[in-house]
């Protein structure tokens, strides 16, 4: 019989083990909802963090593309603003000289007062970054000319050049503006 109180109570024991073992087993099953409860939480709020970046973003890149398209339109309004500022001192130029030179019959001082403000004029212009092509007896470049015609050449040396200018060309920096309507010779 001892042996028989010793087999129950192993029993006991192999049910208190099983027991214990059952409980860390639900236990261990508990946790990994628990768990995965928080990774999903926690994933949801990433998402939700990425989501409101996503549309502060959108909304900033949209404010940026509304403003640098009304400081465009202003630059454009206002683009030629400081170039007409400088032009309007050769305007009172004129008009001082048209009421000055209207009653008189002196073509002396009528040339010497449109040269002083063509000098002027000039002068603000280059200022400004405008700058007279050289074209006459030159060679030829369609990037920088226009050929309007061709007539023999008054000399050997200009035959294939430029012998005449019709109109200047002009360089606005390093940009052609203006090309040089040009006469060739053949």
């Amino acid at each position: 019989m001892a042996d028989d109180n010793n087999l129950p109570q192993d029993d006991n024991l192999s049910v208190d083990a099983d027991l214990t073992a059952g409980e860390t087993t639900e236990e261990t099953t508990d946790a990994p909802e628990t768990s995965e409860e928080a990774t999903g939480s926690k994933t949801e709020a990433e998402l939700a963090d990425l989501k409101d970046k996503y549309l502060r973003l959108a909304a900033e890149f949209e404010n940026y593309k509304r403003r640098t398209t009304k400081e465009r339109a202003d630059l454009f309004k206002t683009a030629n603003q400081e170039l007409m500022v400088a032009l309007l001192p050769v305007l009172d130029d004129f008009d001082r000289a048209r009421h000055h030179t209207k009653d008189t019959e002196d073509a002396g001082a009528v040339r010497e007062s449109v040269e002083i403000i063509y000098n002027k004029l000039s002068k603000t212009l280059s200022q400004k970054g405008l700058v007279t092509m050289e074209a006459k007896g030159g060679d030829f470049d369609p990037e920088l000319h226009e050929a309007i015609t061709q007539i023999p050449a008054p000399s050997e040396d200009l035959k294939g050049k430029i012998v005449d200018e019709v109109e200047r060309g002009y360089y606005l920096g390093d940009k052609v503006i203006r090309h040089a309507k040009v006469v060739l010779g053949n």
